[in-house]
């Protein structure tokens, strides 16, 4: 055991930027005294400023530190978010509504996209989304905080901002930053772990434990330490990206859209002081140029910024956390932002860490349980993701035929064929998605149930149409009380002014 007179555990963050200042933050309030938090960042060096749109486990997280909700979203210049808008990706024309919270009501037994199934055969025409308050409530530009959480919702937020907000809060709480360039990782000639970090200029910072928050330079975990990468291009093969801010053109709306076009897809965001819009695409099938005539073409409002070009692949970093060093953030992997993982993970990843922080030596169990949940959730989002591009109708480019004709993982292939064969979904082991998630995103994306669970024909017509009814009438009557989302905000969490990120 530790005793008292032995020196806090070291803890240095290499980078900033939502990683390096959500680590900060949540370890430094979470441990406390017995820490000491060291963050290096430099004010020469960009961040991709991963996440402006996000999902609700960070609500949890705001919560799990203490911070003021609409102290938070008026710092970060957020609105509310309840789900994305899905363009053109079954086929051009179509859309759907990938909404948080449930639909209708579940059995224990059976998810109740069941008893919507057998409405269906006995004649209820309505779609799958009339009974789900969040996807209504969006499509109307409606929101307002509801008794016991009853409406489920994340935020879109300007990160910059966020990373900013969390550095105030982590400094206050006794992390210490310090300016500068990491120009060598020293290595433990003996153990093989990081002994310290030196910045141009020659200062030495030296830790016991490091945590990469370097991004896509990964300059601890793959530079020095060669964890090793797992690229999953084949299955997701958009490589490329373009964002860009643009002035808001009118209220902002609850919910994020991702329109597809015929080599790959665009995102809009609205924030209070701005909108986000970003191209992400495959340079196999559209060149950067071609892209961004594309991106500007489709764009509202004017542009505030010039456009910022990124290359990346998607994949897991093979060891998250190798010897006495943690990936947190893009160091550690990549999800294309599709359906707005990248500050969860970061979050997640975070958690977990906090969770099974040494006590002194780092514990080779630890690790290796640390790294197996890790890449159990990227393996779970990549197939979430890969759904989205696999099933669709679009045969119109050579992308949505590649897309279409590709091999998946076995895992997604059984979700897939079960639900279309029975209707069901499962879960394993703390899956981000809910069954929900995937009912939505597979019948959006035109996969049919071919069956029901039997427990839908207990009910009697009149009981079913009693039970559907209901339902609906429920979620119609809460909408129509809820105010216009962009004047709950102004009410609730306005910001003063603008800030730049």
């Amino acid at each position: 055991m530790r005793s008292a007179e032995q020196p806090r555990r070291r803890i240095v963050i290499a980078g900033g930027g939502t990683a390096g200042w959500m680590s900060a933050a949540a370890i430094a309030r979470t441990m406390g005294r017995a820490v000491d938090v060291t963050l290096i960042e430099s004010d020469a060096i960009g961040t991709i400023g991963v996440g402006e749109s996000t999902i609700p486990p960070l609500v949890t997280f705001n919560r799990l530190l203490g911070i003021n909700e609409a102290e938070f979203m008026r710092a970060t210049q957020a609105t509310f978010k309840l789900g994305i808008l899905f363009d053109n990706w079954k086929e051009p024309g179509h859309r759907y509504f990938h909404s948080f919270g449930v639909t209708g009501k579940d059995h224990w037994s059976a998810g109740f996209q069941h008893f919507w199934l057998y409405g269906r055969e006995k004649g209820h025409e309505e779609a799958y989304d009339e009974y789900c308050l969040e996807l209504k409530a969006a499509l109307q530009n409606r929101f307002a905080h509801l008794p016991d959480d009853a409406m489920n919702y994340a935020y879109q937020l300007d990160s910059g901002l966020y990373a900013k907000f969390l550095r105030a809060m982590a400094e206050k709480d006794g992390t210490k930053r310090i300016e500068g360039k990491i120009a060598r990782v020293e290595m433990d000639g003996e153990s093989g772990d990081i002994a310290a970090l030196e910045l141009e200029g020659g200062t030495r910072i030296e830790g016991d434990l490091f945590l990469d928050c370097t991004g896509f330079r990964a300059l601890l975990i793959e530079q020095s330490l060669h964890a090793g990468f797992d690229d999953w291009t084949h299955y997701l093969p958009c490589d490329s990206a373009i964002a860009i801010q643009t002035e808001n053109v009118g209220p902002a709306v609850p919910y994020t859209r991702a329109m597809a076009h015929d080599a790959g897809w665009q995102w809009r965001i609205p924030l209070q002081h701005r909108t986000g819009n970003g191209i992400v695409y495959c340079s196999r099938y559209l060149g950067r140029e071609a892209a961004l005539e594309r991106l500007l073409g489709n764009i509202e409002g004017q542009t505030l910024v010039q456009p910022n070009f990124l290359k990346f692949a998607a994949g897991a970093r093979r060891r998250q956390w190798h010897r006495n060093c943690v990936a947190i953030g893009l160091s550690g992997g990549f999800m294309e932002p599709l359906e707005s993982t990248a500050i969860h993970l970061i979050q997640r990843a975070i958690l977990r860490l906090i969770r099974m922080m040494p006590l002194n030596e780092i514990s080779e169990r630890d690790i290796a349980e640390f790294n197996e949940q890790q890449h159990t959730d990227m393996l779970q989002i990549r197939d979430f993701l890969i759904l989205h591009y696999k099933a669709t109708d679009r045969r119109d480019s050579a992308f949505w035929r590649y897309c279409q004709s590709m091999e998946i993982p076995d895992t997604l292939a059984q979700k897939i064929e079960l639900f279309r064969e029975t209707g069901r979904v499962f879960r394993k082991n703390e899956e981000l998605f809910a069954e929900n998630s995937w009912v939505q995103v597979m019948m959006g994306q035109g996969i049919t149930p071919q069956a029901y669970h039997p427990i839908a024909e207990k009910l009697r017509d009149d009981e079913l149409a009693r039970l559907l009814a209901t339902l609906r009438e429920n979620v119609s009557r809460t909408v129509a009380g809820l105010p216009e989302h962009a004047s709950y905000v102004e009410r609730y969490c306005g910001a003063v002014r603008a800030e730049a990120a």
